[in-house]
């Protein structure tokens, strides 16, 4: 039995993003990891027509008789979704904080997943992992990954740490799986990491980012506020260079990072606290669906 309030925080979602299009996500979704993977079936003989790359050479030489390994897709999709609950995501220039956004990225991903009858796992961060949810599959377990992630908003500590939390996965799932890292990246040192998780996993990054991270507005003194360590400064936005410095460090931030996900290979996908989740979820899934069939 799913309670009130949940029920009532997916319909939220679904009207917020139209039913309509969380049901075209949930298709795009499937398309984009149909060819997701193979894994090892069986060893043959070789027939003629056999792709010769596939040859067991082992067995071949053991057995004198050419062999062939065989693989299958893989039937099952295991899903991780990591969501960074540090405090630098209650920033919100608009109606919804940087959280808010990340939880309900995570949410469709998993409403998606229940349609695929996909396994879901859950894993919620800051410099610590607050919350984890080993990854199965079924309607009922799914349903209490989107509550923990729609009702999670206490974490016990306040800065961030991919570079932990993907370490920490890696110790907890085993299994190959797609993950989704949904993050503002505003923290160092987790490149290493994520070079790491991406050579066995499926790891696509997703970052969020507020309006006002690109530009400031012309607002004369404000005060600013690390939400993470506290640290503040004020600072005159009525002065061009103020304002232009702030646009340019904030480019090359994002061009970096950028830069590092292209090197690594990885699908990335970028949302905008201003704008719909479900428009770049669904580009993303056709651009991914393409890079397949190629």
């Amino acid at each position: 039995m799913l309670s009130k309030d949940l029920i009532k925080k997916i319909r939220q979602i679904q009207i917020r993003t139209s039913h309509q299009i969380t049901e075209v996500m949930a298709g795009e979704y499937k398309s984009a990891f149909k060819g997701r993977g193979m894994e090892f079936d069986e060893v043959r003989m070789y027939q003629p027509g056999d792709d010769i790359r596939s040859i067991d050479w082992n067995v071949t030489a053991r057995t004198g008789n050419p062999h062939v390994k065989r693989f299958v897709e893989e039937r099952e999709l295991t899903v991780m979704l990591m969501v960074d609950a540090s405090s630098s995501g209650l920033f919100g220039s608009g109606h919804r904080s940087k959280n808010e956004v990340a939880a309900e990225i995570a949410a469709l991903l998993a409403y998606s997943a229940i349609r695929n009858n996909d396994r879901v796992g859950l894993i919620i961060f800051t410099d610590q992992i607050e919350k984890f949810v080993p990854p199965k599959k079924g309607r009922s377990h799914v349903l209490r990954v989107i509550r923990e992630i729609l009702y999670f908003s206490s974490p016990e500590h306040n800065t961030t740490d991919i570079s932990a939390a993907l370490e920490y996965f890696q110790k907890v799932c085993i299994r190959r799986s797609v993950v989704f890292l949904i993050s503002d990246f505003l923290c160092e040192n987790y490149e290493k990491p994520m070079q790491l998780v991406s050579k066995k996993h499926d790891l696509i990054p997703v970052t969020i980012t507020d309006p006002r991270e690109k530009e400031l507005p012309d607002v004369g003194f404000i005060e600013l506020m690390d939400a993470e360590t506290g640290e503040v400064i004020l600072i005159d936005t009525h002065d061009p260079k103020v304002r232009k410095t702030y646009k340019y460090l904030g480019f090359q931030q994002r061009e970096e990072r950028s830069k590092q996900f292209r090197q690594m290979k990885a699908d990335t996908i970028n949302i905008e606290t201003d704008k719909s989740c479900v428009d770049s979820l669904v580009r993303f899934f056709k651009a991914r669906e393409k890079k397949i069939r190629i």
